[in-house]
């Protein structure tokens, strides 16, 4: 997985995620969109406002569980400074 950060003039930060064809198939790609979308979800209030990030999914987030994807995350928002220091 990888991300890249740009700060904007927004208010609250923005998320997309960008699922390839090589992730899987149509149904394979929409369950990890959902997976990432609710990892975001679940640590909003950590996330600094502000910024524009973009999550790109690999052909290996096809495998891997929900806690690998959160945990995978969770390392890129913090190399990319977007989470708060009590994360």
């Amino acid at each position: 997985m990888t991300a890249l950060r740009l700060t904007g003039p927004v208010v609250e930060t923005k998320v997309g995620f960008v699922t390839s064809k090589k992730v899987g198939g149509a149904v394979v790609r929409n369950l990890v969109r959902r997976r990432l979308r609710e990892i975001f979800r679940s640590v909003r209030g950590e996330v600094l406002p502000g910024f524009y990030v973009v999550t790109s999914a690999k052909p290996a987030s096809e495998e891997a569980t929900f806690e690998e994807l959160r945990m995978e995350w969770l390392l890129l928002a913090r190399r990319l400074s977007i989470l708060s220091a009590s994360q």
